[in-house]
């Protein structure tokens, strides 16, 4: 039987990445509302280690995505709660690029999203989305945010959203 997303050492090393980018954004005063405030209270503790800050990203009641840097980004983290909205695996997820979480009529609005967002670090957005079985949901005041590593390398971009509305 595999290991738990959350205890595998790549994942382990994105949550990292999510949740310092998350903390070096936040800073700006960006998650002051329901829900993704919890977020950051509930996760960056200086006590937990990174093995359990993980598990805690992995089984959050927010749902939190990411991709990376490829020319077609590919999703490479999902909590639980975005593996059961999208219908997905684990292992089904981390291989679609990110891009197909849109339908094509939205596509347009996705890739001006995430040039705003690479451009300023962060966007609050409400968009529609698509499960990988053709359900449509709205996300409502979702955050999007630049990883930026330790040596300030950009890494891809992450999403955090805890409101939405299958249509």
């Amino acid at each position: 039987m595999d290991n738990p997303p959350w205890q595998q050492k790549s994942v382990i090393k994105q949550s990292q990445l999510i949740l310092n980018s998350f903390e070096l954004w936040s800073k700006h005063d960006l998650f002051n509302k329901p829900g993704l405030v919890d977020l950051k209270k509930g996760l960056l503790d200086i006590k937990s280690s990174p093995q359990d800050l993980a598990q805690k990203l992995f089984k959050a009641s927010l749902i939190v995505v990411s991709h990376g840097t490829e020319s077609n980004p590919i999703l490479n983290y999902g909590n639980q709660k975005a593996l059961d909205i999208w219908e997905l695996s684990w292992q089904n997820f981390t291989k679609i690029p990110s891009r197909e979480t849109a339908e094509s009529i939205e596509q347009a609005e996705r890739d001006r999203l995430l040039a705003e967002t690479t451009k300023q670090g962060f966007c609050e957005y409400s968009v529609i989305r698509i499960t990988s079985t053709g359900k449509r949901f709205k996300i409502n005041q979702g955050v999007v945010w630049n990883l930026i590593d330790e040596q300030q390398v950009y890494q891809g971009q992450a999403a955090v959203f805890a409101d939405f509305d299958f249509l």
